[in-house]
């Protein structure tokens, strides 16, 4: 594919992206998405916001009362960006790590960025320093934006790299640098519809993070297709969403889709699905968006009701059982759109919206993109035939300078690591994963990280990580560890265990089962046979 003229100094992002003969193929098939060669998301997003909704509409809201309407969201992008190349130096093209959970000067910080022609890092805040290290290597960030409360981790693992707080009490604070400016719009960047305009890690299934590459235009594209066709907010939704920012499910949820339709999102830097659940009942919430493990919760705690208010709930990061999507119909005459994305497409791009809905399917190719189902040899299967799942759309796979690349694009299509069954009228029903990633509670964890995290312990031989099912998440994080002579294989060495994790990475990529056996299965040549242990997992099921 042929790029049009870049509008960064510097040239970082383009020089890494994928040789184009590994890149998919990318189709624009509808009107919505035929974009002009010149484009900066921000000014899309923000700026057009404020000219067809009004400065005074709300744009942003928390549940401790905290309000920021249109006009204000858009003056502190503006003085953000004004900070970044006035004081900090940003340069047309550099790259900006951030690190921040959902709030509202996150999304000022993000839009300033992305107006300032910076391209942003998004990082989860939970992650650990050996987890950062890796990503400001692939990156290269020039300057670290980082919520006050998360620069540790940080600093630690780039002790080298320009960091800036937000939120906190010092004058070198974002916040404070940014009262201190103008609120005049200081121009947008003119960047191209085709250059780089976010980079976004995915969780690798051997640990080494992926970067996902997305250009301006993508952030206007998953609102042309997913969020027209199927989500269709309207300006007076409220909408939430438990995925953090750094998740591209969050990021399109809370921050594009809202902006796109005059609607307002409700910010909520964590809380448990019942929390979410009173949130929901007590913000005047009526867009929902949320993992089916947090609807299972809230359906098993009798809570349902707390949802009674929402006109829209949307559920993605896992498959969603059609008992849970029942029950939520029978109690609240309420459909749950589901749908399948990934972090290479930027959002969903299998889905159906209400009144369209098959139960028990994830839904048909959204507008915009088409599917179909491969075989081992790359051939497209009949109806019928289970296989791995391909898509075609307006984005794709682009990762950061990453031999993978070859791996996931197969004869233009990008090829997703799901195994799925197509039916005669395009519906797509979940199978499994193609891979060994373990799908807990939305999130997507490697089980390599979790196993190398384990053999760090001084207490731990060796270990190796499969997934388990689980009535609530799915399934969860299962470790097989062999100890050390001497140690005792008792609950007080498995909380040992699982806090070193919970330090060392991710909290959420934890063991939550761990089982000590005395030796790990290997084949004759030494190789540790994973498969044996989930066979171990499948035969102790309950038929």
């Amino acid at each position: 594919m042929t790029l049009t003229p870049s509008g960064y100094e510097d040239t970082f992002a383009r020089d890494h992206l994928p040789p184009a003969d590994l890149w998919p193929v990318l189709e624009f098939t509808t009107p919505e998405l035929q974009y002009p060669d010149r484009l900066n998301a921000a000014v899309e997003l923000i700026d057009r916001a404020v000219e067809r909704f009004g400065a005074d509409r709300p744009a942003l809201r928390t549940p401790a009362g905290e309000t920021w309407t249109y006009g204000e969201l858009q003056a502190r992008t503006h003085q953000v960006a004004r900070v970044l190349t006035g004081e900090l130096g940003l340069r047309s093209g550099n790259r900006v790590l951030l690190r921040a959970p959902n709030n509202p000067w996150t999304v000022a910080t993000w839009l300033g960025v992305l107006k300032a022609g910076g391209i942003p890092v998004t990082t989860f805040a939970a992650l650990r320093a050996r987890e950062i290290a890796p990503l400001v290597e692939r990156t290269r960030p020039v300057l670290a934006l980082v919520d006050h409360r998360y620069a540790d981790d940080v600093v630690a693992a780039a002790p080298d790299l320009a960091l800036v707080p937000v939120g906190g009490p010092t004058a070198d604070d974002l916040v404070a640098r940014a009262a201190r400016q103008s609120t005049d719009d200081p121009g947008a960047v003119a960047t191209a519809a085709d250059d780089v305009a976010l980079f976004c890690p995915t969780s690798g299934s051997t640990g080494v993070p992926k970067v996902t590459t997305h250009f301006h235009r993508d952030l206007l594209s998953i609102d042309h297709t997913f969020g027209r066709h199927v989500l269709q907010l309207r300006p007076d939704d409220v909408v939430a969403c438990s995925a953090p920012f750094a998740f591209t499910f969050g990021l399109g949820m809370l921050v594009v889709f809202p902006l796109r339709a005059g609607a307002c999102a409700l910010l909520t830097e964590a809380a448990t699905p019942l929390e979410l659940a009173e949130i929901v009942a007590r913000e005047g919430v009526t867009v929902l968006a949320t993992a089916p493990t947090a609807y299972r919760r809230i359906l098993g705690a009798g809570r349902i009701g707390d949802l009674a208010g929402l006109r829209v709930a949307v559920s993605a990061g896992e498959h969603l059982p059609v008992q849970t999507w029942e029950h939520v119909r029978d109690e609240l005459g309420l459909e749950i759109i589901d749908g399948i994305g990934g972090t290479e497409f930027l959002h969903i791009y299998l889905s159906a919206p209400v009144g369209e809905i098959h139960p028990g399917t994830t839904g048909r190719a959204v507008p915009g993109f088409r599917a179909t189902v491969l075989g081992p040899d790359g051939e497209e299967l009949p109806p019928g035939e289970p296989g791995r799942l391909a898509v075609i759309g307006p984005v794709g796979c682009r990762y950061l300078d990453d031999a993978r690349q070859a791996a996931y694009v197969c004869n233009g299509w990008n090829v997703t690591g799901d195994t799925f069954v197509r039916d005669a009228e395009g519906y797509f029903t979940y199978q499994t994963r193609t891979d060994n990633m373990i799908v807990s509670a939305g999130y997507n964890i490697g089980g390599p990280e979790v196993e190398a995290a384990l053999d760090e312990h001084p207490d731990v031989a060796e270990s190796a990580v499969v997934a388990a099912p689980d009535a609530e998440r799915g399934s969860v994080v299962c470790a097989f560890v062999v100890l050390q002579p001497g140690v005792t294989a008792d609950d007080d060495t498995a909380r040992r265990l699982q806090d070193h994790v919970k330090q060392t990475l991710a909290p959420y990529k934890y063991p939550r089962l761990i089982r000590f056996i005395d030796a790990l299965p290997r084949n004759t040549s030494g190789k540790l046979q994973h498969f044996q242990l989930r066979r171990t997992i499948e035969e102790e099921a309950p038929v």
